[in-house]
């Protein structure tokens, strides 16, 4: 079998311990931003639905606008980067183990839309409908709360291991540092003594010390916002 050889350029980059930092810090970001918006308009669907039942004027309208964010935000947080499978076992476990959150969540989105349809359609079962749409609020609504802690929780243990690896690659970068300063401190001792033919050299030397402070400092600021 032939393969395709790949240019020197076209040779896969790898992330750096920072960029995944990063990366891993921006998903989770999005996933308690999105369980926190999940938690909002769960409640936001049975207050709306409740007005709606009194006749309010376009609560029926909004009601369902909240139940389709709420759909969004709950199917965004099941599908690829976001998905469970990919964040650990324990939101693996949160959401399809003992507590079966996902079982929980998708029984309240139909309650909820059989819910409003009975509204709309001013069926003899829709006070019945309601009553059950508003007693699974609760239960939901700790359910979520759960989900959420989960979330904050492995953002936390991220945040905690990026400092950690932030600071480990500080300290590499601060040991070639140190190394440089040796050899910069070596070449200015040979530079003076060649005299007159040394002076080129002791220019780049010396730009290789200020290189070397100015790293420093930059290694001092980096880990302090490590360890903040």
């Amino acid at each position: 079998m032939l393969h395709q050889s790949r240019a020197p350029g076209d040779a896969p980059k790898r992330a750096t311990p920072a960029v995944r930092a990063q990366t891993a810090g921006e998903l989770f970001g999005k996933t308690i931003n999105l369980s926190g918006r999940r938690r909002f308009t769960s409640q936001r669907v049975v207050l709306y639905a409740v007005l709606a039942a009194q006749g309010r004027e376009g609560a029926l309208l909004t009601a369902r606008e909240a139940l389709a964010t709420f759909g969004d935000a709950h199917g965004a947080l099941l599908t690829g980067e976001l998905a469970p499978q990919a964040l650990g076992e324990a939101l693996t476990e949160a959401y399809f183990g003992a507590d079966k959150a996902n079982e929980r969540i998708l029984a309240f989105i139909d309650q909820a839309r059989r819910t409003l349809d009975a509204i709309a359609a001013q069926a003899f079962n829709a006070p019945a409908q309601l009553e059950a749409l508003v007693e699974a609020a609760t239960p939901l609504l700790a359910t979520l709360n759960r989900l959420t802690q989960v979330y904050e929780d492995l953002a936390r243990q991220q945040a905690a291991q990026a400092k950690k690896q932030l600071t480990t690659v500080m300290g590499d970068i601060e040991q070639i540092a140190k190394h440089a300063r040796i050899v910069s401190f070596n070449a200015q001792v040979v530079a003076a003594r060649a005299g007159t033919a040394g002076r080129e050299f002791a220019v780049v030397s010396g730009e290789l010390t200020s290189i070397t402070g100015r790293l420093d400092g930059l290694v001092r600021e980096a880990v302090r916002s490590a360890v903040a």
